[in-house]
């Protein structure tokens, strides 16, 4: 992977896979260890997957990075959906708008060093989350 930075559309299922597959190529890309890799991926294929179903499509933009020795993978999550109402709720182990275990964001914010999302009702919802080495 020689790009520093880049833009996927997260809009089907198969996005999803892509996404994954992406994130992948920049944890190696960065020289994260592989659990941390591991932790990279499944975060961010739980945020695409809830791109698709519940914000019905957005994007993935990605970007490797570098702060003094420390290199690490910054993935946003972005769609125009409905937003979240109570993000606390929405955080909360368990909980879920769907039929889902309720465990992707609270689980996702659990695995990666930094998490910050943003949403209001009707104004859509976008998730970053960075991993370091």
């Amino acid at each position: 992977m020689t790009a520093r930075q880049g833009t996927l559309p997260v809009r089907v299922e198969q996005d999803v896979v892509l996404a994954r597959q992406a994130v992948r190529q920049a944890a190696v890309a960065c020289g994260l260890r592989l659990v941390d890799q591991t932790k990279l991926v499944t975060a961010a294929s739980e945020l695409a997957r809830n791109t698709v179903i519940y914000g019905g499509g957005g994007q993935m933009d990605w970007e490797l990075l570098e702060e003094g020795l420390r290199r690490g993978v910054r993935l946003v999550f972005s769609d125009q959906g409905p937003g979240i109402a109570n993000i606390e709720q929405a955080l909360t182990d368990g909980w879920s708008s769907g039929k889902g275990m309720g465990l992707g964001l609270s689980g996702s914010r659990r695995l990666v060093d930094v998490f910050e999302l943003d949403s209001a009702p009707g104004q859509g919802t976008r998730i970053t989350i960075t991993k370091w080495t």
